[in-house]
């Protein structure tokens, strides 16, 4: 299978996500693993989390980052 030119540069596909109300509120928001290993590549997106102090979890197939450098706990 032949892979398509993406319609979008990693770049423009950070900002966008960035300037969402939820993130620029402070939020949670979800990306699709996939989406981001094909878009912008893992380790370019986790730097990018860890340069604004967001916290990132994985879990199904999704990254779920917190868009605040507040502590994430885990209560049982």
């Amino acid at each position: 299978m032949r892979e398509l030119p993406l319609p979008i540069t990693s770049q423009e596909w950070m900002r966008q996500m960035f300037a969402t109300k939820t993130a620029l509120d402070g939020g949670v928001i979800r990306r699709k693993v996939t989406d981001v290993e094909r878009i912008v590549g893992r380790d370019a997106f986790v730097g990018a989390m860890k340069k604004r102090g967001f916290r990132v979890v994985e879990n199904a197939g999704h990254f779920v980052v917190f868009c605040n450098s507040d502590d994430v706990l885990l209560r049982l």
